[in-house]
């Protein structure tokens, strides 16, 4: 009788998705620590300023050619039918009741995990989900702070966010080695119809 399905849930807002949240999420899965990992589109994250999100529906179209080719890597909607704003516990809560062949762990970055006590309900995420966290530059994480049941995962630590490659398509510089080929194409076609004015 096989067990629950490990499975990570990595949310953001993906504003857009970029080859480095693709590549944690391949590390994550080929190091054995979940054999399924979700990709959580959020709509609002309570801690960020929201006007600069793109539209809720094209992050989620992103996210979804992202992955057409990483078979363990699925994008999920939910938080887009929760209220808002989204919170992770209500989110990690719903998917169990959703979901109870599934045990599911949160993915984070070490910088969230240096504000985690922020979060709503954190010490309860702490209690029910096992955490994997990330290293991210300027927020080093010392393993013997991390609660048990949580891991500090070995991936690779990459020189580019989703807020640099948006000014970076301001200044009309170059993303490619940043993007999957057709993720940029829709991103360039939203961009022109967002100057032109033509409905998306």
């Amino acid at each position: 009788m096989t067990g629950p399905i490990p499975t990570g849930i990595f949310g953001g807002s993906f504003n857009p998705i970029h080859r480095a949240h693709i590549d944690l999420a391949e590390t994550i899965v080929g190091q054995g620590w979940v054999k399924e990992l979700w990709l959580m589109v959020t709509p609002h994250n309570p801690l960020k300023h929201s006007q600069d999100l793109w539209p809720d529906d094209l992050r989620l179209e992103l996210a979804r050619i992202a992955t057409r080719h990483h078979a363990h890597i699925h994008v999920c909607d939910l938080e887009y039918h929760l209220p808002r704003p989204s919170y992770t516990f209500q989110t990690l809560t719903t998917l169990t009741r959703l979901h109870p062949d599934r045990r599911f762990h949160l993915v984070i970055g070490g910088d969230n995990w240096a504000c985690f006590d922020r979060w709503k309900h954190w010490k309860e995420i702490i209690q029910r989900y096992p955490l994997i966290i990330y290293p991210r530059p300027d927020a080093p994480i010392d393993p013997a702070t991390l609660p048990p049941g949580a891991r500090l995962i070995d991936a690779p630590l990459h020189p580019i966010s989703s807020t640099a490659i948006r000014e970076a398509l301001r200044r009309g510089e170059p993303v490619s080695q940043w993007l999957d080929c057709e993720v940029e194409q829709r991103i360039r076609a939203f961009l022109h119809e967002k100057h032109t004015g033509t409905i998306v």
